[in-house]
Formats: structure tokens, sequence, C-alpha cells
């Protein structure tokens, strides 16, 4: 990679960042499927794992496939480090674990995905970690929320499923003057169309399986953020613990980035005009999408992203046997709770991914059981209107 590539453009930073060429002059990115490395000599050993000369240990924690893939990442969000992780659950959990003890105290909104309130709850909770949760757009009642012993304020925007936005900006603000970190899901817009670092935030957490990989095939997360709290802090935890990323899936999400700016314009041309679409259908109560002049949040989106993101849900009237109706009546959208992928999706996020909720969760969400969730591919979006038309008809 050229010293240089601080300058590039962003679209060259996505093929181009975090690439460094191999003696064998190979033009795509090796995949360095190994789990140790060799010294020279015992003085080397001891100085890498040391720390006195950097260099590659033990594949757990070093590995230059997924290196490439944190510093191209890293370069895209803005960040100064960025650390890789097995999932994007463990992203969460590694950011928590490595900057938090029991008695702190988490902020976080509402809506946010359903297993990461059950992480919250279930198990940072064991450790005297607790939670408070909030409406996302409700700023006087995040304010509130703080306490002394907060530290972290944690949020998904746009949010999932309900696509409702938060004013990065203005919660950086508070979580400053209150001495609190900023942690934003990044995951929906990707860094192609919102970069949460550049308006304050202080880490970014991303599931690679969505955007990143783009195409539904591996598992993975990421961490952005500074070179102290996310190089030192979150990356000792990483070496420690080892929820890692395999080298393979770097290698994969690193073909993904390749194509991320296509794609996410695509998504999102192809998101706008199902929802503007939906939005026509007698049977459609509403429609979740920051893109349409009727969001709530409409003038935000479009003065904090770029582009409107690829995922819409809508409600229908007749609740969970209407909502089923139409995800059953499909016969070209997938039937996954996954997103993010090239081909289409649907879900039910009252009995997939918000599922473990309480009713009483679930319905302090917004979730209702009559609501449907779509991750607009890149099919044509004529196929996929006339493959909800047998449902909605």
């Amino acid at each position: 990679m050229s010293d240089g590539f601080q300058e590039w453009g962003f679209d060259t930073l996505a093929v181009r960042a975090g690439q460094h060429r191999t003696n064998e002059g190979e033009n795509s990115e090796p995949i360095f499927l190994t789990s140790s490395y060799v010294f020279k000599n015992a003085a080397e050993a001891a100085a890498r794992f040391s720390g006195a000369q950097p260099g590659n240990i033990y594949s757990r924690f070093t590995n230059p496939t997924v290196r490439a893939f944190e510093e191209r990442l890293a370069a895209l969000e803005g960040g100064e480090k960025c650390v890789a992780t097995a999932s994007g659950m463990v992203a969460i959990l590694s950011t928590c674990l490595a900057l938090l003890k029991g008695g702190d105290h988490i902020v976080a909104s509402r809506n946010i995905f359903g297993a990461t309130v059950l992480l919250f709850n279930n198990f940072l909770g064991k450790f005297g970690v607790e939670t408070s949760y909030v409406p996302l757009a409700d700023y006087d009642a995040w304010e509130k929320a703080i306490r002394p012993n907060t530290k972290l304020l944690f949020l998904e925007t746009p949010s999932n499923p309900l696509m409702e936005i938060a004013d990065i900006a203005r919660l950086a603000v508070l979580a400053r003057k209150r001495g609190c970190l900023l942690v934003v899901d990044n995951v929906f817009c990707t860094p192609v169309q919102q970069q949460p670092l550049a308006l304050g935030a202080d880490i970014v957490i991303h599931s690679a399986t969505k955007y990143l990989d783009g195409q539904g095939r591996c598992v993975g997360g990421a961490i952005v953020g500074d070179a102290e709290r996310v190089g030192k802090e979150i990356f000792g935890f990483l070496r420690t613990c080892g929820p890692s990323m395999s080298p393979f899936n770097a290698w994969v999400f690193l073909k993904g980035l390749e194509t991320l700016p296509l794609r996410m314009k695509a998504h999102s041309a192809n998101a706008l005009e199902l929802a503007r679409w939906l939005e026509q259908q007698p049977r459609v109560k509403r429609v979740y999408y920051p893109g349409l002049a009727s969001h709530p949040q409409h003038e935000l989106a479009k003065k904090q992203q770029s582009g409107f993101g690829g995922v819409v849900s809508f409600e229908v009237a007749g609740g969970k046997d209407a909502a089923w109706h139409v995800i059953d009546s499909t016969r070209l959208i997938s039937i996954t709770a996954n997103l993010g992928d090239t081909k289409s999706t649907i879900t039910h996020p009252a009995t997939t991914t918000h599922g473990r909720l309480t009713p009483e969760q679930r319905q302090e969400a917004g979730i209702g059981d009559g609501l449907i969730r779509i991750s607009a591919g890149l099919e044509a979006v004529a196929d996929v209107k006339q493959d909800l038309v047998r449902g909605l008809s």
C-alpha cells in the first residue's frame, strides 16, 4: 500500500487500502492460512512477544490477511485502528469487556438488535454492568438516563428494523459533556453512506457479515476507532481472549469491500423504489424507510447520510397471520434473517431477530406482529415487487 493512501478517494481506498504485496508480486491479496510464524532466532521471538519489535506472532491476533482487512476498513471509516472479530456480536462484546467493569452503566437505544439487548441484559448484567434503554430520537431521555457511572452510549442508526435515525453529532456533544463514550453500530449504512467518527462518535461497530461481505458467505465483525481504546485496549482483549476473525473470512471481506461503494448505491436505489411502491399498496399500513419524505427523520437522514440504505420495513394489516402470509407467498425473495446480501431477503422481526425479547420489550421497541423487514438485493426491482404482490393482493 502506498504511503500516500490517505490522499486517495473513497472508492480507491475500498480497492487498494491495506494491501502490502509480498515478494511474489501478487495483484490480489493472498490468504495467509497459518496458525503461527517462524522467527529468525530466539532473540527475535522474544522481541516480538514483548512488543519491542513489530511483526507476526500467532494468528489469534496477528495475521497479514486479517490486518489488511482491518487497515482497509479503518481507512474507509476514517479511524486510526480497526480490530476484526469472529462476528458482529463479538465486536460488541469485546468493546464492552475491554472498556467496562462491574458497576459501570450503559445507556442504549431501545430499538437495537434483539441479540444485543440480550447480551446487555443477560450477560453483561451478570458481571454488574447495568443497561438503561431510551427512545433513539428522544435526546432529553438520553441525557436524563446518564448517571455518574455511565461510561458508554450505544445505538444503531438507522435502527433495526424500524429505520429510525439518531442525530450522531448531537449525541456526540452530549457524550463528551458527560464523560461517556459514544459507540455507533454502522451496519445499515456502512462507511459508504455514513461516517460516525467524522460526526463525533468514538467507536464504530460492524457486523461484517452483512454489507461488507455482500454475498452472505462469511460471519465476522469489526471495531473501528482510535489507537488507544481500539488499538490497545480492545486489541489487548482480543489478543488474550481470542474472539478472532479467520484469515479466510478476512479475505472474503476484503473482496467485498472492493465493490462496497457500487453495491450500496444499487441497494439504496432499489430500496427507495420498493419503499415508494409499498406506500401505494392498500394492505400496507406504514412503510419505514428514511429515503421517503414521509419518514419523520427524512431531513436528518439527508443531512447525516449520503444514502438511505438497503433495508425497508413495512407493516401490514392483520398482524402476524397477515405478515406470515406475505412472507410465505414469496417465491423469489429469500426467507432469512440475514441482510446486506445481493439476494433480497425477507423476515418477520417479531418472531426472528427480536423473537427472544419479551412481548413488553417488543412493544416498547415498536416492533409489532404485522411488521415485515426486507433487505433489498440487486435483482430487478420489478421482479421483487411481483413476488410481493402475491401476498399483498
